[in-house]
């Protein structure tokens, strides 16, 4: 079974989601910078979401790149982790219209969660398929350190949402600050197999 269906799906999905986001966002209802301001954590809640999906998708491309076929168990590893990301919206509308509440912000936290575990799934779906040789294999296996820190923060984020919101808005940021940072092992391990062809 070729990719490029899982692509083009999980491309439409994600740009749903954000689209979705973004109509979350209502005009405020005066006309002065106060009202405005009064919209702040939705808008914040909404940036933090939107940063999410990019490094989602941005990394989903990259994954399925370096691999040349999918399964069934691929494509239902493919729409966990589509399920997950499709509760950011009412994920991130509920923290941010609450502004950053404890229980809000701990829901949250938890769809990052499943989200991270939902998005380790596929990419072991995808390795068990491509086998330890793959090029998959070769860029993740025993260097993903930010895959294993990333649920860690998450989980923490969670526990803290119950003893200071902002603690754990804290943890939800720097997670997505470190995955800014380009990861380039996968483009390292393609480059390395285009150099030996």
């Amino acid at each position: 079974m070729t990719k490029n269906r899982l692509e083009a799906f999980s491309d439409g999905v994600l740009a749903i989601i954000i689209t979705i986001m973004v109509l979350e966002l209502k005009a405020p209802q005066g006309g002065d910078l106060a009202a405005l301001w009064d919209l702040m954590p939705v808008f914040l809640g909404y940036v933090l979401s939107f940063i999410y999906v990019g490094i989602y998708w941005n990394n989903h491309h990259h994954m399925l790149h370096a691999v040349h076929r999918v399964n069934g168990p691929v494509l239902w590893a493919n729409l966990h982790l589509l399920f997950w990301l499709s509760l950011f919206p009412f994920a991130t509308a509920w923290m941010g219209e609450n502004h950053f509440e404890a229980v809000p912000s701990a829901v949250y936290g938890g769809v990052l969660f499943m989200a991270a575990v939902a998005y380790m799934v596929l990419q072991r779906t995808l390795i068990a398929l491509d086998g330890r040789d793959g090029p998959l294999a070769k860029a993740v296996v025993g260097r993903d350190r930010k895959g294993r820190l990333s649920p860690l923060l998450y989980a923490a984020g969670v526990g803290l949402a119950f003893v200071h919101p902002l603690a754990a808005q804290f943890c939800y940021v720097a997670v997505a600050l470190v995955w800014l940072v380009p990861d380039r092992r996968i483009e390292r391990v393609l480059q390395g197999q285009d150099g030996h062809a």
